[in-house]
Parts: C-alpha cells; sequence; structure tokens
C-alpha cells in the first residue's frame, strides 16, 4: 500500500475566512489603456481595493482623484497605455498615475503645456484640497520618461468629505 502526499494546501474552516487585508498593505498597481473609458476603471479599481482593504472612508475622494488623474493622463500621453498606482503609508492614501508625455526642452511650450494639465486637474485640486492633502506632477526620472501626476489624501482628511 502507497502513501499519497500533496502538495496541495486545503484550508480548514477558519482558514477559508480569513481576515481583510490591512490598510497598510494596500500596495496595487495596473495598467490602463490610454482610453476613453479608463477614468471609469480606475475609479471602480480604487473602489473595490479600498473597501477590501477597509478604507470605505478615503473610498469617495480617492475613487474621483483616481479618475481625475486616469482622465488627465489619457488626454496628453502619446502612448497607448498609462499607469495607475495605489499605496496606503503613514495614514495617507497616495494615488499615482504615469504617462508617456515627456517634458518640453521648449520653456514657452512646458510652461503652456504644465497650464493645460494644471487646468485639467482643478476639480482634483478642490478634492484635494478639501482633504488637506497635496498633489502635484513632474517628469518621471525612470527610463522612458513621461509625466508622473500624484495625489496624497491623508485619511483624517478625506473622512470629512461627503460622501
Amino acid at each position: 500500500m502507497s502513501t499519497f502526499l500533496t502538495s496541495c494546501w486545503i484550508p480548514t474552516r477558519d482558514e477559508a475566512r480569513p481576515e481583510p487585508p490591512a490598510p497598510e498593505s494596500l500596495t496595487y498597481s495596473l495598467t490602463l489603456p490610454a482610453a476613453p473609458q479608463s477614468p471609469a476603471i480606475a475609479r471602480g479599481v480604487a473602489c473595490l481595493i479600498l473597501r477590501a482593504h477597509g478604507l470605505e472612508d478615503v473610498a469617495p475622494a480617492a475613487e474621483l482623484v483616481a479618475a481625475e488623474l486616469a482622465a488627465c493622463a489619457c488626454r496628453f500621453t502619446p502612448t497607448d497605455e498609462v499607469y495607475l498606482a495605489l499605496r496606503y503609508r503613514d495614514d495617507a492614501l497616495r494615488v499615482i498615475l504615469y504617462d508617456g508625455h515627456p517634458r518640453h526642452v521648449n520653456t514657452r511650450l512646458s510652461t503652456a503645456c504644465d497650464s493645460r494639465r494644471r487646468d485639467a486637474l482643478a476639480t482634483l485640486a478642490e478634492v484635494v484640497r478639501a482633504s488637506q492633502g497635496d498633489w502635484g506632477f513632474g517628469e518621471v526620472r525612470q527610463p522612458g520618461g513621461g509625466t508622473r501626476m500624484w495625489a496624497v489624501l491623508p485619511r483624517a482628511g478625506a473622512y470629512r468629505l461627503p460622501g
């Protein structure tokens, strides 16, 4: 008679229902197409992730911020994709979007482009201000270049936003 061994893990009843992930373990990244539906996808993904990590209080502000950043990235990028990252550290959610739009060498073009990007992010600026957070954009320093846009939403400030 032979003994059958398996490397498959079979959860016990208690293990089958693990605790939800903690806010501090929130670190997600995904690539989105530079397409009209991507802001809605970014918003939906942010909602699911935040709720899974017990951050429902941050969700209303974060969903809007993710959608606004994705819309701006999709509008400005000359590439087919944009990159979304969500991180939770030091009691604040960081929403980061990378697009392929390089910095202009010409100062006037750079100033005009920055102004258009700032105008496109006017709603985001208001949400972040109301959340007592911070936001900005600048050149990506990694190979390939492009623009990095970010918003930091402190949990305490985002909690005060109407849902």
